[in-house]
């Protein structure tokens, strides 16, 4: 289980870098296997190149050494994320991950060469991530196998939500290339059909559960699994009533973590919304 980090920020929005070392840490005792820092979780957007390396060395200082520090280096300019990437090697991160290029809308041919030349600029581990929901591209099977001969893109975050492309990812790629399932809900039935694990954003909630759902699938014991999927679901659907981050940063505030806001063009949740991300909390017991 793999956690795709908020990034806090102060009253004024600006990065609290002391704030994402406690997250990071917290996250590391409550279940967390490895860390993607300035993901779309962590509003990369609206991140500047010089805060997004700050950030990786803050978490890689908290909790380097511990579990794997995976830094989100992924643009929809080529050269930046190169930059990025080689940038973030440098401090010493364990690997990256790179969304699709969004916005430009790249064929299947331009989205493997951006990738491969990127990996082909650095020596770390690579994980893919498609996301076609907010790149409003598909990154198919058949390009990822072709990147999969690339020797250090070795996994993809999978968020299209669709069952039958896992199966292609599972038929098509070597059996050391690491599928996760890049949304909370489907984690169980991506992990029927093969995936190794997920990128949560709920596990900075019910970390210690997921962990629960996971090992108990992989240890052969599907029914537990189940139903400890059915347990979760209400917070893996509360926490997508509005766009993500904002349920969960909403969320955390409500239990005391104090992460701070959101930088525009993100804003807080509605009252209506507000209101209902209270009452999942109350029910699952987090919030008295």
């Amino acid at each position: 289980m793999m956690t795709a980090m908020i990034t806090p920020f102060t009253d004024d929005l600006q990065v609290n870098y002391a704030k994402a070392g406690e997250i990071a840490e917290y996250l590391c005792q409550n279940g967390t296997e490895g860390l993607v820092v300035c993901g779309t979780t962590g509003e990369s957007p609206v991140l500047s190149h010089e805060e997004k390396l700050k950030l990786f060395a803050v978490v890689r200082d908290s909790v380097g050494g511990k579990i794997p520090v995976w830094a989100g280096t992924g643009s929809n300019n080529t050269a930046a994320a190169i930059e990025l990437s080689r940038e973030a090697e440098k401090l010493g991160v364990d690997g990256i991950m790179l969304v699709t290029p969004y916005y430009n809308k790249p064929s299947q041919e331009g989205l493997y060469q951006h990738f491969k030349q990127i990996a082909q600029n650095i020596s770390l581990p690579v994980m893919l991530y498609n996301i076609p929901g907010r790149s409003s591209i598909n990154l198919l099977p058949e390009t990822v196998a072709r990147l999969a001969e690339v020797k250090n893109i070795t996994a993809i975050k999978e968020a299209s939500g669709n069952m039958d492309q896992m199966t292609q990812l599972k038929t098509l790629l070597p059996d050391d290339f690491s599928i996760y399932s890049g949304d909370d809900s489907m984690t169980l039935p991506m992990m029927a059909l093969g995936a190794v694990g997920v990128v949560s954003i709920a596990s900075h909630l019910v970390g210690k559960e997921m962990r629960k759902m996971i090992d108990a699938f992989v240890q052969g014991n599907g029914a537990e699994a189940l139903n400890i999927h059915k347990k979760l679901f209400p917070i893996f659907r509360g926490l997508f009533i509005t766009t993500n981050p904002v349920p969960l940063k909403e969320a955390l505030n409500m239990m005391g973590m104090q992460v701070g806001g959101f930088r525009p063009p993100l804003c807080h949740a509605e009252e209506k919304e507000l209101v209902a991300i209270k009452k999942m909390l109350i029910d699952f017991g987090l919030l008295a």
